[in-house]
C-alpha cells in the first residue's frame, strides 16, 4: 500500500554544523512539503488532501492552532502542516503481520520517528500478559478488555483519561461525558503540559482563560511583541500574518534567548518577492533575553510607563480605562515602582540601552499585541509573568479594542475547544450542574488529576488504568498500565 518504503532513522554520522539560517520558507519549504506528501500519499491523494487543508469546506490542519484568514489561499498550509497531514493521510499500513514480525523489545529500541514512519494501524492490538508481541483483536474484544479493567477498579478515581487537542469537539464532549458517568474528573489533557499557566493567569486577570484578539487585530496593530515563541518553527503560517502586519506599518519586537530565522526574514512562497526576491524582514528589534527573564522585562516596562506618566501627566496611561475596567491599580503601581534596575539587568541579561530602545517602541505605539507561547509558559514563575504581561497592556487600555490585546499561541488545533467541551480536571460547578441536569445523573465533584499529577499517581500505583483519547498512527511502544 505504501508509495515509498518507510525511511530509516537518520544517520547521525552525516550531521553537519553550519552557519545559522537568516531566513525561513521560500522554495525549499515548498519542495520539502511536496516531497513528504508524495512519499506518504502519492501524487493524486496529496493534491486532493492538501488543497482541503484549512479550507471552509475542508478540515483544520493538525499541525498547529493558528487561525485562518477570511480570504484563504488555495495552499493554506505550511511545511509543518504538509508533513502532519501526510503522516495522518499516509497510505502506509501497519497490519497484524508487522507485530508478528517485531517483538515489543525490538519496538522499544526504535525511535519515535521510525515508529511514526511505519504507517497507520489497521486493527486494535492487545498484548496478553507475559507476551512479547501484540496480537490483533476485534473491536468487541477491545471494548471487553477496557470494560473488564474499569470494572475491576476499587474506585473510578483509579482511572485517568488523557486527551489531545487533536480531538474534535464532538468526540471531546462524548469522552468527558463517559468519564463523568464512570464517576471521576481525572481528565488530564495536553493543555496541562503547555498553556495551563496562560489559562490560569488570564482567568485571574481578565476573567477568561483565552486570548483577547482575532487574527485581524494583528493586521491593525502598531506594535507586536513576539515573546518566548518560535513561529517559524512551530506556527509557520503566523509568519504570513506578521508579514501582512508589516505591510500595514506594524513594528515587531522579538524576545527570545535565540534568534529564529523565520522572525529575521520570511520568504513567503505565495509571493513573487518570497520566491525571487529577498523576502520580508519581520523583526525590527531583537532582544536576546536570558532564560526566564521575561517577567523582569515586563516589570521594567511597567515601571517605565508609570515614570513616563509622571513626567507627562495624562499622556501615557489610559486613566479612563483603568478606572472603568480594572481594580487594584494603586497597589500595583506601588509595587511596580519598586522594581530594581539592577535586578532587571541581571535577570534579562539585556543592556539597559536596549531595554530603553524597546520602551521607545512601546511609547510610540497606540495599539499593541503581545504574542507568546511555551517560552513564557514553561517556567515556575510563568503565571506571574503572564500577569505582568496583562498589566502591561491594561495600563494603556490595550485589551478589548481593535489592534490590541493578548495572543497566547497554542499548539494543537482544538486545545481550547476541548476545554469548552468539558475536558478539564477542575470543572466549574455550573458546568457540572448543567451536565447532570441534561443527562440525568450526578457528576463527580472532587477535582481530578492533571497531567503531572496523573504521572505521579501512575508511578505510585494510585492510578491503575490510563487511557489516551487520540488514536496514534504509529505502532505503540510498550508502556506500563
Amino acid at each position: 500500500m505504501a508509495r515509498k518504503a518507510p525511511a530509516e532513522d537518520p544517520d547521525d554520522s552525516r550531521l553537519r554544523v553550519g552557519p545559522p539560517q537568516d531566513h525561513a520558507a521560500g522554495l525549499p519549504a515548498v519542495t520539502s512539503s511536496l516531497r513528504h506528501a508524495h512519499a506518504q500519499m502519492g501524487a493524486r491523494r496529496s493534491l486532493l488532501t492538501l488543497l482541503s487543508v484549512n479550507q471552509k469546506s475542508g478540515f483544520d490542519c493538525p499541525g498547529c492552532a493558528w487561525p485562518e484568514p477570511g480570504h484563504r489561499h488555495r495552499a493554506e498550509f505550511c511545511e509543518n502542516g504538509a508533513k502532519a497531514v501526510a503522516e495522518e493521510a499516509t497510505l502506509r499500513r501497519v497490519g497484524p503481520g508487522f507485530f508478528a514480525e517485531h517483538t515489543l523489545s525490538q519496538l522499544a529500541g526504535r525511535s519515535d520517528y521510525w515508529l511514526g514512519q511505519q504507517g497507520r494501524l489497521t486493527h486494535p492490538m492487545y498484548r496478553p500478559a507475559g507476551s512479547d508481541h501484540y496480537r490483533p483483536v476485534s473491536w468487541d474484544e477491545a471494548f471487553a478488555v477496557v470494560a473488564r479493567e474499569l470494572r475491576a477498579l476499587d474506585s473510578p478515581d483509579q482511572a485517568a483519561f488523557y486527551t489531545s487537542g487533536r480531538a474534535s469537539n464532538e468526540a471531546a464532549f462524548v469522552y468527558q461525558l463517559f468519564v463523568r458517568l464512570l464517576g471521576t474528573n481525572n481528565l488530564p489533557d495536553c493543555s496541562n503540559m503547555c498553556h495551563e499557566s496562560s489559562g490560569s493567569a488570564l482567568t485571574e486577570t481578565i476573567g477568561i482563560g483565552k486570548g483577547s484578539v482575532r487574527l485581524e487585530d494583528l493586521y491593525e496593530a502598531d506594535l507586536i511583541l513576539v515573546v518566548g515563541q518560535n513561529p517559524g518553527t512551530n506556527h509557520p503560517r503566523m509568519l504570513s500574518a506578521l508579514e501582512t502586519a508589516k505591510d500595514r506599518g506594524a513594528r515587531i519586537i522579538s524576545v527570545n534567548p535565540l534568534p529564529e530565522a523565520g522572525l529575521l526574514r520570511f520568504k513567503n512562497p505565495q509571493r513573487p518577492s518570497g520566491v525571487l526576491g529577498s523576502g520580508t524582514q519581520l523583526t525590527d528589534l531583537f532582544l536576546q533575553i536570558r532564560l526566564g527573564g521575561d517577567q523582569a522585562l515586563f516589570q521594567a516596562f511597567n515601571r517605565m510607563l508609570l515614570e513616563a506618566e509622571d513626567e507627562a501627566p495624562g499622556t501615557v496611561l489610559d486613566h479612563d480605562f483603568i478606572t472603568a475596567h480594572t481594580h487594584g491599580f494603586d497597589d500595583f503601581a506601588g509595587q511596580a515602582r519598586k522594581t530594581s534596575w539592577d535586578d532587571v539587568l541581571e535577570a534579562t541579561g539585556l543592556p539597559a540601552q536596549q531595554i530603553r530602545e524597546a520602551f521607545q517602541e512601546v511609547l510610540a505605539a497606540e495599539k499593541i499585541v503581545v504574542c507568546w507561547a511555551m517560552g513564557l509558559t514553561q517556567h515556575r514563575h510563568s503565571v506571574p509573568t503572564i500577569r505582568d504581561v496583562v498589566n502591561f497592556l491594561l495600563l494603556r487600555g490595550n485589551i478589548g479594542r481593535p489592534g490590541a490585546g493578548l495572543c497566547p499561541v497554542r499548539g494543537h488545533s482544538n486545545v481550547q475547544g476541548d476545554r469548552t467541551m468539558g475536558i478539564h480536571e477542575k470543572p466549574d460547578a455550573a458546568f457540572l450542574d448543567a451536565l447532570g441536569a441534561e443527562f440525568g445523573f450526578e457528576p463527580p465533584r472532587p477535582h481530578g488529576h492533571d497531567a503531572v499529577e496523573t504521572i505521579r499517581a501512575m508511578r505510585d500505583g494510585q492510578v491503575r488504568v490510563s487511557s489516551p483519547s487520540a488514536a496514534t498512527s504509529s505502532p505503540p511502544r510498550p508502556t506500563p498500565t
